[in-house]
């Protein structure tokens, strides 16, 4: 008998007594053979952990009260630090990972060890206590010369080591931005710099101020920080005020805890005794501090009204209505307009800007200072302004 012919009755043979068996194991090798085909490449133990994890940090981000210290990345410093330098802003990338943008003034840092040394307090706090999400990123923006630059880029990743959150560094050009500020802000600093008449490099002063006009179109939200400050929490938690924005509210801002606008309101508050404009809290309006602000870029260019104060018209005739003359830039600026429009403003808790200056204290003011100095409830940012120092950890 031939092989084929052998081949050919053995097959009758099963056909006829065992097709059921052959039937049953055909269709289970079909089956593992298609599970190893159209989901080995996509789905794993591995991969299946990381969408987990993705989904619990989607669900964790849309909560206010996000347990941070669960889902977070620690990656190698050299593969989470991005240095990158523009001059035109944050370029968008869609679908990738969300961005909490905070920027700082960095320039002439190279010349004083002073700032220097505030610098490090900040950088390093901020690393110690920053907890994100691990799709999330921490892009901080330095407007800086070009010397500070050198130094920063130094600095930066000794500073930020520790960190165990993403984080990418953008470097704006000093002159870039004052180049585009000047006509917009031109008008408003002779009535808050510290000079006489509009100087061209007292624009950047009044960045916050414009600073819908100056970042891209795709940046929705700022936090604009001093250097001068120690964090003491979690700073992904401080943009998460955003949320509590009221409908017209365009910035986020703590109040001052001097009676420095008590003192330079003094004109109109002897015209208006009965005014509320400079009087301390809980009832009074005793003006803003610029060292933590949170800006809603987004609202800010559809605020008609935020928008029309602005115009050098409207800063004069309030101005003139207010006998108003500041020194201290953008915080002279909004300060003036919250006595007309609080409604523009979100006001933080002063946790959030905890200053420590006690200069007014001895200048006049000591008999009315502490009610304006006193701040209940728990500190998240340390200010030392006007070189006060900070109490250590």
């Amino acid at each position: 008998m031939s092989i084929l012919r052998l081949f050919s009755v053995t097959m009758g043979r099963i056909s006829t007594f065992r097709s059921y068996q052959i039937v049953l194991l055909l269709a289970a090798a079909m089956a593992v053979m298609a599970f190893y085909y159209f989901g080995s490449e996509k789905q794993n133990f591995s991969s299946t952990t990381k969408r987990i994890k993705q989904t619990q940090a989607s669900h964790n981000s849309n909560r206010n009260d996000a347990d941070l210290s669960v889902d977070t990345r620690s990656v190698h410093h050299e593969e989470k630090a991005g240095i990158r330098h523009e001059q035109d802003g944050l370029e968008k990338r869609p679908g990738e990972k969300q961005h909490y943008h905070a920027l700082m003034m960095f320039t002439k840092i190279d010349r004083s060890m002073n700032l220097q040394s505030k610098f490090e307090v900040a950088m390093r706090s901020m690393a110690k206590h920053g907890r994100f999400l691990e799709d999330e990123v921490l892009v901080l923006h330095y407007v800086s010369d070009a010397a500070s630059k050198e130094l920063g880029m130094r600095m930066l990743p000794e500073l930020l080591m520790e960190a165990t959150f993403q984080y990418e560094v953008v470097f704006h050009d000093v002159g870039d931005l004052t180049e585009k500020l000047f006509p917009i802000v031109e008008a408003m600093q002779k009535h808050f710099s510290a000079g006489s008449g509009a100087y061209y490099s007292d624009a950047i002063f009044f960045l916050s101020v414009a600073m819908h006009r100056i970042m891209p179109a795709e940046m929705k939200c700022i936090v604009q920080l001093d250097l001068d400050l120690k964090y003491k929490s979690n700073i992904r938690d401080l943009f998460q005020e955003f949320r509590h924005f009221p409908p017209e509210a365009v910035i986020g801002i703590v109040r001052e805890m001097q009676p420095v606008y008590r003192h330079t309101f003094w004109q109109y508050r002897k015209e208006n005794p009965k005014s509320r404009v400079g009087e301390p809290p809980p009832n009074g309006l005793p003006g803003f501090n610029s060292g933590v602000m949170l800006l809603n870029l987004e609202a800010m260019r559809h605020s008609a009204l935020y928008n029309k104060l602005l115009e050098p018209e409207r800063v004069a005739h309030l101005a003139e209505q207010y006998h108003f003359r500041g020194h201290l830039g953008d915080q002279d600026f909004f300060t003036m307009i919250g006595m007309e429009h609080p409604e523009l403003f979100y006001q933080l808790a002063c946790g959030w800007n905890r200053q420590l200056c006690t200069w007014w204290r001895d200048h006049g003011y000591g008999d009315v200072f502490q009610l304006y100095y006193q701040c209940d409830g728990p500190v998240y940012i340390y200010h030392g302004n006007c070189n006060t120092a900070i109490p250590d950890d």
